[in-house]
C-alpha cells in the first residue's frame, strides 16, 4: 500500500515553488537585487540601440545638405526622443543597475532595503518607454519641440506630448523610488565597522546622487504638470497671454535639468574610482578629498541652473552670479581629476579594457569640462547658444563621460556577474574603435557650433557640408562598433574561461570589489606590488 504523503511535506514543496519561479515568472516577480540589477542593464542597453537608431537617422539626413531622409517634423521628433530616451532610458538605468548589482556586496548587506518596492521600480520603466516611443504613431505624432519641450510650442502639440508628460510622471516615480531605496540601504545595511568614510567611493557617489534625484525629481514632476494643466485644463502658467510666464517653465525645467546632468556624472565618477586602483596597483589617492568632492559637485549642481538661460533676458547680476557658479564647479571636478591621476602615477599600471575606458573617459571629459567652462562665459555662451558647440560640449560629457564609464564597469564587473571572463581582446577592439569614432562624430562639431551651425534643424548651408559629413561617417562607426560590445557580452555569458577568485589578477594588495580608503600617501617611494 503506498504511503500517503504528508500534508505538511507536500505543503512545503509548494511553498518553496511558489518562492523559486523560473522562466518568465522569475524575472517579473523577482525580488532579488542581482536579478533586477541585470533586468536594468539589458532594459538600457535596448534603450540605447533604440536612442542609438533615432540617432543614426538624424545623422543620415545631415549627411548632406538639402531633404532627403526624413520630413522636417519627424527629424525634431526624432530629435527630442533621442534626447528622452538616452537620458531617461539608457544612461540612467544602467547606473541603477550598477547601484542593484554592487552596493549590496559593497557594503555588506544580504539586499536592498525594500525589495518589492525594488522590483516595482523597474518593471515602472518598460511601460513608460513603450508610452514615449509609441507617441510616435499618436495623431500628430511625437513631440518635437526637444527634449527640453519649452512652451509656448508644447502648448500647441498633439496628443503625443501628453503621452510625453505621462511617460515622465512615470520615470520620475520609478526613479524617486530606486534612489529611496539606495540611501536607506546604504544608510542602515552596511556591515558592522564600515563606517561611512570607509564605504567605496561607488557607494558614496550613488548615495549623493540618490539625495540629488530625491530632491529635483519632483520638480520635474511639477512642471509637467504644469505643463499638463495649461494644455488641457485651461491654466495659464506659462501662457503670457493668460498673465503666465514661459520663462518660468525654462527656470523650473532647469532647476531639475542641471542637477540631472549631474546624476547622470557622479555615478561615472564612482566607477572610474573604482577602476584606476584596482590597475594601478594602489589605493585610491585622496580618498576623503574625492567624497567632499562629490558632495560638493552635488551642492552647486543645484545653484548654477540658470546657465542654461543666458539669452533669455537675465539681469547682468543673474549672469554673473550664474557664470562664477558654474565655474566653480571646476574646482571639485578638477580635484577628481588630480586624484586620478595622482592614483595612476607611479603604480604598476596594466591596461585592460576597463582600465582603457577609464582613461579614456578622463581624457574625453576633461575636453567636455573645458567647453562647459567656455560655455559659462555670459558673453561666448550668446554666441554658441544653441549651436552644435553645445552639441559637442555635452555629449563629450554624456558619452565619453557616462557611457565609457559604463563600459568601463560592465568590462570591470562582467567576471563578478558571469563566472567568465570576456574576450579581452575584443574588448580593446572595442574601446579603440569606440573613442575613434567618437571624436570623429563630436570634436568636428565644436567647429561647426563656431562657425554658427544651428542645432535641431534637417537643412544647413552648403559652408557646412564637410564636417557634417564627417560627423555622420563616425556616427554610424560608433553605432555599429557598439554591436561589438553586445556580441563581447553575450559570448561572455555564455561561457570562456573561467573567472579566478580575483579576477584581475595582480590587485593583490585590494580586493577588488572593497578598494580600502587610501592611506596616507608619499610621492617620493613608489607603492610596494607584490
Amino acid at each position: 500500500m503506498a504511503a500517503i504523503p504528508d500534508h505538511d511535506v507536500v505543503h512545503g514543496a509548494e511553498h518553496a515553488h511558489d518562492h523559486h519561479p523560473t522562466g518568465l515568472m522569475r524575472w517579473l516577480t523577482t525580488t532579488n537585487h542581482k536579478d533586477i540589477g541585470t533586468l536594468y542593464l539589458w532594459f538600457s542597453f535596448i534603450m540605447f540601440l533604440t536612442g542609438g537608431v533615432m540617432a543614426l537617422t538624424i545623422r543620415a539626413e545631415l549627411f548632406q545638405p538639402g531633404l532627403q531622409v526624413v520630413n522636417p517634423e519627424f527629424f525634431n521628433q526624432l530629435t527630442t526622443m533621442h534626447g528622452l530616451v538616452m537620458v531617461f532610458g539608457a544612461i540612467m538605468p544602467a547606473f541603477v543597475g550598477f547601484a542593484n548589482w554592487q552596493i549590496p556586496m559593497m557594503i555588506g548587506a544580504p539586499d536592498m532595503a525594500f525589495a518589492r518596492m525594488n522590483n516595482w521600480s523597474f518593471w515602472l520603466l518598460p511601460p513608460a518607454a513603450l508610452l514615449l516611443i509609441t507617441s510616435f504613431f499618436a495623431p500628430g505624432g511625437a513631440a518635437a519641440g526637444g527634449w527640453t519641450f519649452y512652451p509656448p510650442l508644447s502648448v500647441q502639440m498633439g496628443i503625443g506630448m501628453d503621452m510625453m508628460i505621462f511617460a515622465i510622471h512615470i520615470l520620475g516615480a520609478s526613479s524617486i523610488m530606486g534612489s529611496i531605496n539606495i540611501i536607506t540601504t546604504i544608510l542602515n545595511m552596511r556591515a558592522p565597522g564600515m563606517t561611512l568614510m570607509k564605504m567605496p567611493l561607488f557607494v558614496w557617489t550613488w548615495l549623493i546622487t540618490a539625495y540629488l534625484l530625491v530632491l529635483v525629481m519632483p520638480v520635474l514632476a511639477g512642471v509637467v504638470t504644469m505643463l499638463l494643466t495649461d494644455r488641457n485644463f485651461g491654466t495659464n502658467f506659462f501662457n503670457a497671454a493668460g498673465g503666465g510666464d514661459p520663462v518660468l517653465f525654462q527656470h523650473v525645467f532647469w532647476f531639475f535639468g542641471h542637477p540631472e546632468v549631474y546624476i547622470m556624472i557622479l555615478p561615472s565618477f564612482g566607477i572610474v574610482s573604482e577602476v584606476i586602483p584596482t590597475f594601478s596597483r594602489k589605493p585610491l589617492f585622496g580618498y576623503s578629498s574625492m567624497v567632499y568632492a562629490t558632495a560638493s559637485i552635488a551642492i552647486l549642481s543645484c545653484i548654477v541652473w540658470a546657465h542654461h538661460m543666458f539669452t533669455a533676458g537675465m539681469p547682468v547680476v543673474g549672469q554673473l552670479f550664474f557664470m562664477y557658479g558654474t565655474m566653480l564647479i571646476a574646482v571639485p571636478t578638477g580635484v577628481k581629476v588630480f586624484n586620478w591621476t595622482a592614483t595612476m602615477w607611479r603604480g604598476s599600471m596594466t591596461f585592460e579594457t576597463p582600465m582603457l575606458f577609464s582613461i579614456g573617459f578622463i581624457f574625453l571629459f576633461v575636453i567636455g569640462g573645458f567647453s562647459g567652462v567656455v560655455c559659462a562665459i555670459v558673453p561666448i555662451d550668446v554666441q554658441v547658444q544653441d549651436t552644435y558647440y553645445v552639441i559637442a560640449h555635452f555629449h563629450y560629457v554624456l558619452v565619453s563621460g557616462s557611457l565609457f564609464a559604463i563600459f568601463a564597469g560592465a568590462y570591470y564587473w562582467l567576471p563578478k556577474w558571469t563566472g567568465h571572463m570576456y574576450d579581452e581582446t575584443l574588448g580593446k577592439w572595442h574601446f579603440w574603435l569606440s573613442m575613434f569614432f567618437f571624436n570623429l562624430t563630436f570634436f568636428v562639431q565644436h567647429f561647426l557650433g563656431l562657425a554658427g551651425m544651428p542645432r535641431r534643424i534637417p537643412d544647413y548651408a552648403l559652408q557646412f557640408a564637410d564636417f557634417n559629413m564627417i560627423s555622420s561617417i563616425g556616427a554610424f562607426g560608433f553605432g555599429t562598433t557598439q554591436l561589438l560590445f553586445l556580441y563581447v557580452v553575450l559570448k561572455c555569458i555564455r561561457g570562456g574561461a573561467k573567472a579566478p577568485q580575483k579576477p584581475w589578477e595582480g590587485a593583490k594588495t585590494l580586493e577588488w570589489t572593497l578598494p580600502s580608503p587610501a592611506p596616507y600617501h608619499s610621492f617620493e617611494t613608489p607603492p610596494l606590488v607584490k
